[in-house]
């Protein structure tokens, strides 16, 4: 059984429920060339590789993973996908403007939406559900911010409504502020489902291969001593990329 259980309740629950054994795809091994090389086998780097991969599916691109897909944080977190930020838009909007608060509002609301969307075309089952969210006022201190946060989110486009306490909420509530923009998520099935979805439409995920550093058409992994190339050459865990459009080259190298 994998030693990567024990890293998560969400990686144990897939690997107990015979979902995934949680096995490590192969290293990278060999010269190996293509478009784009992300860094980072979490939502981050999968999802980037989703989309360059939905704009152009004639991309060659490898993701190089230090452990497993969803080992960090991806695979470890609350469960939720949601619009919360920590920040209010009004002092976005100090900084950066109305306008950039108003699209960063905008953004957070559509990416909840966006993950359903998309990790049902990717056939990847997350148990995603979209209930909202709901904060409880437990005094009056907390009530009045409630109520205040309720008035200005529809300013910036929320829909965050207030209702008094019934039976069966939370003990002593006053009541509660509830928006509609936030999921519940199984995160590892959904990073895990997604490596999977995009090994499916021939995108190479190397895993147990660290990068130790990077630059500009290049990234090497700490497998062994490494040195840029355009042909085979005896460094070990070296991956170079640039833009194909260009007439660059991208090329992993490993004895």
């Amino acid at each position: 059984m994998s030693g990567y259980r024990g890293v998560s309740f969400w990686l144990d629950q897939l690997a107990s429920t015979g979902r995934d054994d949680l096995a490590p795809r192969p290293p990278l091994d060999g010269d190996t060339t293509a478009d784009v090389a992300i860094v980072g086998g979490g939502l981050t780097g999968l999802w980037t590789a989703w989309y360059l991969h939905q704009a152009d599916p004639g991309l060659q691109i490898v993701v190089l993973e230090r452990e497993i897909a969803g080992f960090g944080a991806s695979g470890r977190n609350g469960g939720w996908c949601s619009a919360l930020f920590p920040r209010s838009a009004e002092s976005v909007a100090r900084e950066h403007g109305r306008d950039a608060a108003l699209a960063l509002r905008a953004a957070m609301r559509d990416t909840v939406d966006e993950v359903g969307r998309a990790a049902a075309e990717a056939g990847v089952d997350c148990d995603y559900v979209k209930g909202g969210t709901v904060l409880y006022a437990r005094s009056a201190v907390q009530e009045r911010a409630a109520h205040d946060e309720v008035a200005s989110s529809a300013e910036w486009g929320d829909a965050m409504t207030w209702r008094p306490a019934r039976p069966g909420d939370a003990a002593g509530s006053a009541g509660v502020a509830w928006t509609p923009d936030c999921a519940r998520v199984q995160p590892a099935a959904l990073v895990r489902g997604l490596a999977a979805a995009l090994e499916a439409r021939g995108i190479r995920i190397a895993e147990h291969t660290p990068a130790s550093s990077w630059d500009h058409g290049r990234v090497v992994t700490s497998r062994g001593p490494s040195r840029p190339a355009r042909s085979s050459s005896r460094s070990r865990g070296t991956a170079h990329s640039s833009n194909r459009r260009s007439g660059g080259s991208c090329r992993s190298t490993r004895s």
